[in-house]
């Protein structure tokens, strides 16, 4: 490490009180020392350690360089030292630091538990404490990290004598390091986020099982390789790090050791929660919200969905930029950072709110020109279907397959986000606008929820909520029942509805029937009639027209159901 002109910065970090200005000043020259790369340590350097680390009985420690420059030199207390703040050398993908740390043990006693955790969590090149008996060198313990983490994710080497070490560490290093780059490509694209997905909850074990579940499929959507997932039940949830301070040590080494990029909770994490985690680890670490929000800056095309995704994403990110905001800084330019309202977040909180207020008055006139395409609607007096339903149900693929549209679809949650509206005709030149909507979820971030509140008002205007549900998924009911929820906070509980369970072909014909019937009992509150269909094959569409055309137009002009035909809506 070097200031202007090349010449060695001398700061010396950690326990400085009671420090003599020559034990300092014999600190700083520690700075002057360069090791040979091939070399864990010389024994020059670990004896003068040793001499200064028995005179002021503390621990004494330096973090090399694999070129072999001095980076920190540490001071700590006769149990243990701090290792500083290692933002110049980042981890960033690689799967070791390129840092190795050589500190003395007083009593001449093995690697600690902090050491080893230490060694872990920060993904050192190696880990090395040397004994001292009578005021010099005597055994070295070390560790260092294996590319195949077991039950532990270092191995442990037994004390030998310093002047036995026999240790070619530039080439036991690059080894080491090359059989783990191995072993993270062998697990997929090095290119893309790999995370470990945490549900931290003390819901039924179903019900967060449930949830996980849906949060892979998020994590699909928004391009995630999925390393792994774990749950953790709790009695209690930790308000700093939501789980136990040792279970989120475990966890960040177990993210570290698989080549993880990113973890991801299923719970929504609150500001200061985010910064205890993030404090931890040099992983980003985001939640259920921010996916949600990433996914959506993704799809956002129309201006109406980017000032409604940007707006969402500030006013979550507003109470966030507290501190020197190191959980924030560290999402720009990859999930959780993207989109629309993609900005610098080191700026202040006050250039924040003026842009916030700046969306919500565009989103204000934006709701004007909504309104006056609605008073056009309703001038020409054509009903309106909107097709609403949990993501991923197939509400995009029914109406282009209806209209013989082309709007986008993808097997991906939020494959749309942009609200599209098309035209069908019916005998006897009577027609419909269908319109498609974003699709719901359970537990929507409210800030997002607010942001397309505007877009989802529109729904008042239909004259059928057309309620798509994937009958194949087994959570349909759960996913019904979010969607009911939803609806039902927008005041439109009591709108006339049709159930359309889609994807028959992927389930039993007999469980199809079974479910229709089910749903269409007129004695049930929850019965709104309902038909089965194919939403990419056309020709199940009777039922769902026939049950349309008796919603919307009287029966004399119906006509039979051989007469509704599906029309190109140009």
């Amino acid at each position: 490490m070097t200031g202007k002109g090349g010449l060695p910065i001398s700061t010396v970090y950690g326990n400085l009180t009671g420090l003599n200005k020559q034990t300092v000043y014999d600190l700083e020259r520690i700075y002057r020392r360069k090791v040979p790369p091939d070399q864990l340590i010389t024994r020059e350097l670990a004896a003068f350690l040793c001499e200064i680390s028995a005179s002021i009985n503390r621990q004494i420690g330096v973090l090399i360089t694999r070129g072999g420059t001095i980076s920190h030199v540490i001071a700590g207390d006769a149990s243990g030292l701090i290792i500083p703040a290692l933002g110049s050398y980042p981890l960033g993908r690689k799967p070791m630091r390129g840092l190795r740390l050589v500190h003395t043990h007083l009593k001449n006693e093995p690697l600690s538990n902090d050491d080893l955790n230490d060694l872990a969590i920060l993904r050192l090149d190696y880990m090395a404490a040397i004994g001292i008996k009578n005021g010099l060198p005597d055994k070295l313990y070390g560790a260092h990290l294996v590319p195949q983490p077991g039950v532990l994710p270092y191995e442990v080497s037994d004390g030998i004598s310093l002047y036995a070490l026999d240790l070619a560490f530039d080439s036991f290093v690059r080894g080491l390091e090359d059989e783990m780059e191995r072993e993270r490509l062998s697990k997929g694209d090095a290119t893309r986020e790999q995370a470990i997905l945490v549900s931290v909850s003390n819901a039924p074990r179903y019900e967060q099982e449930d949830s996980l579940s849906e949060l892979e499929e998020l994590a699909y959507s928004a391009d995630i390789i999925v390393l792994d997932k774990t749950m953790q039940r709790m009695k209690e949830i930790n308000p700093k790090y939501l789980l136990g301070t040792g279970k989120a040590r475990e966890l960040v080494i177990e993210a570290l050791g698989k080549g993880a990029t990113l973890l991801v909770f299923d719970q929504n994490l609150s500001p200061s929660q985010s910064r205890s985690i993030t404090e931890l680890t040099e992983l980003k670490v985001i939640d259920r919200t921010q996916l949600i929000l990433d996914i959506f800056a993704r799809r956002a095309h129309s201006r109406d969905g980017k000032v409604q995704v940007e707006l969402a994403q500030l006013k979550y990110r507003l109470p966030r930029l507290s501190g020197k905001g190191t959980a924030m800084s560290r999402l720009m330019g990859g999930i959780g950072g993207r989109g629309p309202g993609e900005m610098k977040l080191e700026i202040d909180k006050r250039r924040v709110r003026d842009r916030i207020n700046l969306l919500e008055k565009e989103l204000e006139k934006l709701s004007r020109a909504r309104d006056e395409r609605k008073r056009r609607r309703v001038k020409l007096g054509i009903p309106i279907v909107s097709i609403v339903g949990y993501t991923n149900a197939g509400k995009s693929t029914l109406l282009n397959n209806l209209t013989r549209s082309a709007t986008a679809v993808e097997d991906k949650m939020f494959a749309t986000l942009d609200t599209a509206s098309r035209r069908l005709r019916f005998p006897h030149e009577r027609e419909v606008i269908v319109t498609d909507t974003v699709g719901f979820i359970r537990d929507l971030p409210e800030d997002l929820s607010a942001a397309f509140k505007a877009t989802l008002e529109e729904l008042s205007d239909a004259d059928l909520l057309l309620h798509v549900v994937d009958l194949s998924n087994d959570r349909f009911e759960q996913q019904i029942a979010s969607v009911g929820n939803i609806l039902s906070q927008l005041g439109l509980d009591s709108k006339p509805q049709l159930m359309a369970f889609n994807k028959i072909d992927l389930v039993d014909p007999g469980e199809a029937a079974n479910v229709v019937a089910h749903y269409s009992n007129p004695d049930e509150s929850y019965a709104h009639g309902a038909v089965a269909l194919c939403a990419m094959d056309q020709s199940t569409f009777g039922p769902l027209l026939e049950a349309i055309g008796e919603r919307l137009f009287t029966p004399r002009l119906l006509g039979t159901q051989s007469d509704i035909k599906l029309q190109s809506n140009e």
